[in-house]
């Protein structure tokens, strides 16, 4: 992915970012507290994945958030636009040429757990993988043996409790289970992530995190939940939901960010 990492290099000038943000639904008036900010659609960018999901704008923004140098990604291509796990690896791959170090993930989900409630922020302390997909099949190095035991970096996630008290934003910390979407998962499917161990269920992040540990990137992950899981309420589930309830979490996440940026460095 030279291409579109030197294509990016040479919008961005001498920013050096070091860490980049992966927006997700909700997150997206994060860009607009960017300083200096420079911003290169996704379709300028040779060989740059590009989503059609409503509410991901398909934009890098580059500038400083919190005086220190970003790069933010607002929006991302998933599993169920492209049958492709690893859709986002080009991506990843430039920002890894670009010189990140660090990759924060944001998502909105569905909480399985009652104690976590619709509008609520959801740091990922780990997360439960069963689709039988995986990124890395089909890579032929020795690296595809990728260590996942610390997929979520202990020092970045204690920057982000440190941040959300700064803030003064509650925040829980969970498990995440990746879905491979688009149909949203049934109440038995809910039933069944509550029980292994999930506390919410979303339809991306996973595959990143797993490209990011292998490209040798730190990563933090959360989740702006959106709504109780399917069975929990008794309604039925749909994307304007998770479009009209983001914003709310999507402010606090932004908040928590905005405060804990700085220790990541």
């Amino acid at each position: 992915m030279k291409p579109a990492a030197d294509h990016v290099a040479g919008r961005i000038g001498a920013l050096n970012p070091r860490i980049a943000l992966v927006l997700g639904s909700g997150l997206g008036s994060l860009v607009g507290e960017v300083e200096g900010a420079v911003r290169i659609p996704y379709g300028d960018i040779p060989g740059f994945p590009q989503s059609a999901v409503t509410g991901h704008a398909g934009e890098i923004v580059a500038g400083r958030l919190s005086g220190v140098p970003v790069l933010i990604l607002s929006g991302r291509i998933h599993y169920y636009e492209a049958g492709n796990a690893a859709a986002m690896r080009p991506a990843l791959e430039a920002l890894k040429l670009l010189g990140v170090e660090t990759l924060v993930l944001t998502n909105a989900a569905g909480s399985v757990n009652p104690g976590i409630a619709p509008g609520e922020v959801m740091l990922i302390e780990d997360h439960i993988n069963l689709t039988g997909l995986n990124p890395l099949i089909g890579e032929r190095s020795e690296a595809r043996f990728t260590g996942m035991t610390t997929a979520y970096d202990l020092d970045l996630r204690a920057a982000m409790v440190n941040g959300a008290k700064a803030a003064g934003v509650p925040m829980h910390e969970g498990v995440y289970m990746w879905f491979s979407g688009p149909s949203f998962e049934t109440p038995a499917e809910i039933r069944m992530a509550r029980r292994l161990g999930a506390d919410a269920v979303g339809m991306s992040t996973v595959p990143e995190t797993i490209l990011a540990r292998f490209l040798g990137l730190r990563v933090v992950a959360a989740s702006v939940v959106t709504n109780f899981g399917a069975g929990m309420t008794g309604n039925e589930l749909s994307h304007e939901e998770t479009k009209e309830i983001a914003p709310r979490g999507g402010e606090k996440l932004a908040r928590i960010l905005k405060a804990a940026l700085p220790e990541f460095i």
